[in-house]
């Protein structure tokens, strides 16, 4: 996981399996084991913790892969630049693979660049909105998609790429880089990441789980499938 805030630039990789708890309450960690072979795992809910979790519930301007009915949605604050969230995302595509064709799981992304950090994040998270407004959530999730497969992520994508990546998913190039050079989505993504912020996040991946009966759980970091599979399954028992 990469963390918002981080002048050294120090990267904390993969979360230990532990329950951490940061300063004001916070969640810092999705979940923890109880043992090494078999051992029970619980995720961290609101319950849980002092401080409400807050997340803009589900609307239309929301992208969305699978079902946005879903009984469970698990909301991704992520950022393109991070090497964690590029191995979360096939993580979450394995997961959609599973859950999502008969309708139980739903994933919605939404923006949390670290400008501190991925000073090119930004700009690519207002890209993925012109592909969204351009070609609706197919095309956002196919932007994404690809951005994510051929970025070398810590900054490493020239932006130059980005309108070549809307052509090679079937978007206008033109229409795109007007849409992209006007910065007229630099709204949506500030909206996101100040909803990320009021949800717990402090770093990339981090995403919340909401359930139908308004329990939340809270993936922090790129956890392995295993583990988001676990968490998936309790809140799909929620009622």
């Amino acid at each position: 996981m990469e963390q918002i805030n981080s002048n050294n630039q120090e990267k904390s990789g993969y979360l230990i399996p532990l329950a951490i708890i940061i300063a004001g309450g916070l969640v810092a960690a999705a979940m923890f084991f109880g043992g090494s072979k078999g051992g029970k795992i619980e995720a961290v809910v609101e319950d849980d913790v002092k401080q409400e979790i807050s997340v803009k519930a589900l609307s239309s301007s929301d992208y969305v892969r699978g079902n946005p009915n879903a009984s469970v949605a698990v909301i991704e604050f992520s950022d393109t630049e991070c090497p964690y969230c590029k191995k979360f995302h096939y993580t979450m595509n394995q997961i959609l693979d599973e859950y999502g064709k008969s309708g139980k799981v739903a994933w919605v992304y939404r923006h949390f660049p670290l400008d501190s950090i991925h000073s090119k994040a930004r700009k690519e998270a207002e890209a993925l909105e012109c592909a969204g407004e351009l070609g609706g959530n197919a095309k956002f999730w196919a932007y994404l998609d690809e951005i994510f497969a051929v970025t070398p992520s810590n900054d490493g994508l020239d932006l130059a790429e980005l309108p070549k990546i809307a052509q090679k998913i079937g978007l206008d190039k033109n229409s795109f880089t007007n849409c992209l050079d006007s910065g007229r989505h630099a709204k949506n993504v500030e909206d996101d990441l100040q909803d990320g912020i009021s949800a717990g996040a402090r770093g990339t991946p981090y995403s919340v789980v909401l359930t139908k009966s308004g329990k939340k759980f809270v993936i922090n970091g790129a956890q392995p499938y295993e583990n988001v599979k676990a968490i998936l399954d309790q809140a799909l028992k929620e009622k």
